[in-house]
């Protein structure tokens, strides 16, 4: 059953810390690596949930297309590969050679960065600008698994223009739907 993310993250947060490894290059990565960029995209992704795959050439698109541009990306991975081993850094370090992401792909063991976040599901997309404030927490677009409709990331390339451009993002959000990340001993944030 898709889970919809909650805003319980409001705009104008400051972006968490985090200091993960990259599961392609094994190197940690932290946000301070991206200050400086114009803007600051932080995915939580997943290897199986089909909200990620309907997205995740999208999203390799975005890395492309916005790679010039001044934007940092990250996808986080932050599900329990005890109890869903298919997520596993081998199995994302494969998806992400795969789909050609030209940005670090995140391993969080611990959950803290996905806690910090307020992530709930994947996918769980997540806009700062220059400054680390929250600008955009929302879907990548309409599109949905099996609708026949192929994701153009409209809403999220909408926000990421904005900041670029240096406008106001739309007030209007829609949340993010895809599934409920995975936690430790089902203990999901209250």
């Amino acid at each position: 059953m898709p889970v919809t993310s909650v805003a319980t993250f409001p705009l104008g947060t400051q972006a968490p810390d985090f200091r993960l490894p990259d599961v392609v290059s094994g190197k940690m990565v932290s946000r301070n690596d991206f200050a400086g960029k114009k803007a600051l995209l932080v995915v939580f992704h997943s290897t199986r949930c089909p909200f990620v795959l309907h997205v995740q050439q999208e999203l390799a698109r975005i890395g492309r297309d916005y790679a010039d541009k001044g934007v940092g990306i990250v996808a986080i991975s932050a599900n329990d590969i005890t109890t869903h081993p298919a997520e596993s850094p081998e199995n994302l370090k494969a998806q992400a050679e795969e789909q050609g992401f030209l940005f670090p792909v995140l391993y969080d063991e611990s959950q803290e960065t996905a806690r910090a976040y307020t992530a709930v599901c994947t996918p769980d997309t997540f806009l700062f600008d220059g400054s680390g404030k929250l600008v955009y927490r929302g879907q990548f677009d309409d599109s949905r698994p099996n609708s026949g409709v192929a994701s153009d990331g409209h809403d999220l390339r909408a926000a990421l223009d904005a900041v670029l451009s240096g406008g106001p993002v739309s007030s209007v959000q829609k949340p993010s739907i895809g599934c409920g990340i995975k936690w430790r001993d089902g203990n999901a944030p209250a």
